[in-house]
């Protein structure tokens, strides 16, 4: 037999007190059985006898009364032995449950671990109902769904979170859990299980996003549509009368059972549903009173860039994000992928090695314009923000003066990146430009690169004015590498988006997250963009290091500003809620001060 023994010891005659969980599924095999539940699946093979002995255990596994076949097998039998073994990986793979004394809905049946304590706890919590109206459909359908869920009922003529919602409680005291559902035009939400404050909170905001987008004809949120169907009702009454039941009975929340990928484990999720066409679907959330509330289980830094861009992905989110999400729209994206967040203050273009790194910059200097001058850098994690603060103050600390000697071409013209880059920016796309670079300080393996449009016949023998891209690296050939690269996108956003107005040049502060985890063969060198990255990674800490003694922009300080930033009383609460919420969500948001040099 495959699969995880686990439990065998404790099967032995006890098959009389198990049952079947309600809605398993068996699929009989040739010399097997698969066997599949609302979480978890075994596949038993390796003898013909299998599905023949299902066929004896099966009914009195799904009716709890076992107890005439285990009489007739003897203990220490091959027959006995044979029920033990499966009954053993049942147990292991959550297919059992312990038969319940008295009765016990289906659905808590089929979800629960001990399904008659839950269905206790539904019982006894005596749920309530508060609307502006009693009468209301929202209002009478949730009443059902709970009733139907096992709980008493009791409904409240109140002051919902705003007109068109309704919240239901439970409980008593701080065993008291509240959600709350609301109608939006053609739109709707449900929030997650919390407080009564904190459902309120989440409802308001909630609905105040989702307002905007009801045509103008509707005038409240409670507006009469067309989509607000009786279908549409009971899809959010329903949902916020299951959330509720299981917070109660403590049941998994539902958000966390469809295995979304989208969805941060750590977080609440709400349900965002349309009338029409009828959908939903759960959506990470934190509200402003949540964001308070869970900043001591706010999550940790992203650890790779897929884990970053997840956060990115539910943070750029349309209807529950706080940030445009970065896109590739229809840029083109040869000779180098480029991505745009559009801000309402203009177009926010990165460029980069991949679109994945172009997505994240993107984002973070998107977050950094929302933020405003305050905000020195926002990254992934604490190593990603410092290497863009860094970078970005080492360009104007160590800027070439004029009639500074660059290095000899040969110092990064043999550099598989900086001449794949430098052919695409001069012969591809034919600019006439010039790529210099320098070193920052003779004690400091610190470089800064620049690449300049040719002068005009007769101009000035270095225009800054025409400074297509910078960067600032360890080596001359990364830093020549990413000028070039920085270059090559910003002649191709020229000619591909003209909003732009925030442009952001590629470096090699995000190649940490991206080395994390990935498979380099052996004969992928710096030629290759995996191989090249995780170079540039390694080299990464030792260029931070020269960095801040270069800019003098300290490491101390960094913690206590994350914590105070945005918090003077001139700022906006918009760039506040948006630098808790980016904490929260794992993020870096650096307000540190330059120190003395």
């Amino acid at each position: 037999m495959m699969g995880d023994a686990t439990g065998s010891a404790h099967a032995t005659g006890t098959a009389d007190a198990w049952r079947l969980r309600p809605g398993v599924a068996v699929t009989l095999l040739r010399n097997g059985l698969h066997l599949r539940g609302r979480r978890g699946s075994v596949t038993l093979e390796g003898s013909t006898a299998l599905p023949t002995l299902w066929r004896l255990l099966e009914e009195p596994l799904r009716t709890g009364d076992a107890t005439e076949l285990l009489r007739r097998a003897e203990p220490g039998s091959s027959v006995r032995k044979a029920l033990d073994t499966l009954i053993a990986q049942l147990r292991a793979h959550d297919l059992l449950v312990e038969a319940p004394v008295g009765p016990v809905p289906h659905w808590v049946a089929a979800t629960a671990e001990r399904p008659a304590e839950a269905a206790s706890a539904i019982a006894a919590a005596r749920a309530r109902v508060l609307a502006d109206a009693a009468a209301s459909p929202l209002a009478e359908a949730a009443g059902r769904a709970l009733s139907q869920g096992g709980a008493s009922v009791s409904y409240a003529v109140g002051t919902p979170p705003h007109e068109g919602a309704v919240l239901l409680c439970a409980g008593e005291g701080e065993e008291q859990w509240a959600v709350a559902a609301g109608v939006c035009g053609g739109s709707g939400y449900v929030t997650a299980p919390g407080s009564a404050a904190q459902v309120r909170a989440d409802a308001a905001a909630l609905a105040a996003r989702l307002v905007p987008a009801v045509p103008a004809s509707s005038a409240s949120p409670s507006s009469a549509s067309p989509s607000t169907s009786a279908a549409f009702v009971s899809l959010l009454a329903g949902s916020a009368a299951h959330r509720l039941l299981c917070a109660v009975g403590g049941l998994p929340d539902p958000a966390s059972e469809g295995d979304d990928q989208r969805l941060l484990p750590g977080l609440p999720a709400v349900l965002v549903a349309d009338g029409r066409p009828l959908r939903a679907d759960y959506r990470t959330w934190l509200g402003p009173d949540r964001l308070d509330a869970d900043r001591r289980v706010a999550l940790a830094p992203p650890g790779t860039l897929a884990e970053a861009l997840v956060r990115v992905a539910a943070l750029g989110d349309e209807r529950a994000g706080v940030l445009p999400a970065p896109l590739p729209g229809g840029l083109r994206q040869l000779p180098v992928p480029l991505a745009t967040c559009e801000l309402p203050g203009g177009t926010v273009l990165a460029g980069a090695p991949r679109l994945d790194l172009a997505r994240l910059d993107a984002f973070c200097r998107a977050a950094e314009v929302r933020l405003g001058g305050a905000c020195r850098a926002v990254g992934a994690n604490p190593s990603h923000a410092w290497g863009r603060a860094l970078r970005r103050a080492a360009a104007g600390t160590t800027a070439p003066a004029p009639g500074a000697a660059p290095l000899p071409a040969a110092h990064w013209s043999e550099h598989p990146q900086a001449r794949h880059w430098w052919t695409s920016l001069t012969e591809r796309q034919g600019v006439r430009a010039r790529l210099e670079v320098f070193r920052a300080h003779p004690d400091e393996d610190v470089h800064h690169a620049v690449v300049c449009r040719h002068p005009a016949e007769g101009g000035p023998e270095r225009d800054l004015g025409q400074v297509l891209g910078r960067a600032v690296e360890a080596t001359p050939g990364d830093a020549a590498a990413f000028a070039a690269l920085s270059a090559v996108a910003a002649v191709s956003a020229a000619g591909e988006e003209p909003n732009v107005r925030y442009f952001c040049g590629s470096d090699g502060s995000a190649a940490a997250l991206a080395a994390v985890n990935a498979r380099t063969a052996a004969w992928e060198d710096s030629g290759w963009t995996t191989g090249w990255l995780s170079e540039v990674a390694r080299r990464e800490p030792a260029l931070h290091t020269a960095l801040h003694r270069l800019t003098g922009l300290r490491a101390e300080e960094s913690a206590v500003a994350e914590e105070t930033a945005m918090a003077d009383e001139t700022s906006v609460a918009g760039e506040r809620e948006l630098a808790a919420r980016l904490r929260a969500f794992g993020f870096t948001v650096l307000t540190a001060e330059e120190g003395e040099r």
